[in-house]
């Protein structure tokens, strides 16, 4: 990959500070984990998007797409692609009565506000989920019993030809942490969502008290990438690790955190091999213990 040739391209339809080389993930990532992408773009719109598509294509560049970066784990030796970033450099957000219209960057948290001002219902699940609404539909983020598909009526989104199409929620076939959207690799450029009318101080109350739990549950205070594994099957995650004794276990910067052990956090200048090492350490030791194979929700990514 040209990376010369490929910025020169970029910069035809781009800002130059839409265009970066060699950028550190880790400052894009929310574990802070992560060595340098050759070429990170910050797209604005939709028909830029598209362009970038169309430049990789045709220069045989290998792209990935990425949201805020909540739920990725950067290899030490970054990527050797094209990284397109759609996160609040996309996030514009429309509401006329019941339904919502809102670009893929926007955060779930924004999202939140925004429809708790409009006294609509619904999204309180979302309400301290750190990624965007792209990245969720596109995994079917979900939180305290509510799942985006619960929300969402359809989407647009682009394909790998730079196509745009309409989705349906029965074409999205949104299951547990995934959707035709993720095992298709597409791009979501737009989500419409309808939302019941609620009371205002009910929504507040509720996401209130979620906000608690999850601020006394979880160790939102350190650089993490929230739960690292999914839901076992008659299981939770969090308590299988606890009991095998993993609490506060460390590998290198890397720790299963001491307040929820589902988590793993950066406890200092870790790095992506120390974070893989104690995943690995652990799903040996849950599967030897309780015969349980933990699947990881956390996405790996990059040079291995």
């Amino acid at each position: 990959m040209n990376k010369s040739l490929l910025k020169e391209e970029f910069l035809k339809f781009m800002a130059q500070d839409q265009v970066l080389l060699n950028e550190p993930m880790s400052k894009h990532t929310s574990f802070k984990i992560g060595g340098p992408a050759d070429i990170l773009l910050l797209p604005k719109t939709t028909e830029e998007i598209q362009q970038i598509i169309k430049v990789c294509n045709e220069q045989k560049a290998p792209f990935f797409t990425m949201g805020n970066g909540s739920n990725l784990l950067v290899s030490d030796k970054g990527m050797r692609n094209v990284v397109i970033k759609i996160a609040d450099n996309f996030n514009e957000i429309n509401i006329k009565d019941n339904t919502i219209i809102a670009q893929a960057g926007i955060l779930l948290s924004t999202l939140s506000k925004k429809a708790l001002q409009e006294s609509l219902g619904g999204l309180e699940f979302a309400s301290g989920i750190p990624g965007t609404l792209g990245g969720a539909v596109t995994m079917n983020a979900g939180a305290y019993g509510g799942e985006m598909k619960d929300v969402v009526k359809s989407c647009r989104i682009l394909d790998l030809e730079g196509n745009v199409r309409q989705l349906t929620i029965d074409d999205m076939a949104m299951g547990y942490r995934t959707s035709f959207v993720q095992k298709n690799k597409l791009i979501v450029l737009e989500v419409t969502m309808e939302l019941p009318k609620a009371v205002y101080e009910d929504i507040k109350v509720k996401m209130d008290e979620l906000t608690v739990q999850r601020t006394t549950k979880q160790p939102l205070q350190l650089p993490s990438a929230g739960s690292v594994f999914k839901r076992p099957e008659g299981y939770f995650a969090g308590k299988l690790i606890q009991d095998s004794g993993l609490k506060g276990c460390r590998i290198g910067g890397a720790q299963v955190s001491e307040l929820h052990s589902g988590f793993i956090v950066n406890v200092g200048n870790a790095t992506a091999e120390d974070v893989l090492s104690l995943i690995k350490h652990i799903q040996l030791e849950v599967e030897e213990r309780f015969g349980v194979k933990l699947e990881t929700e956390v996405r790996l990514v990059g040079e291995e």
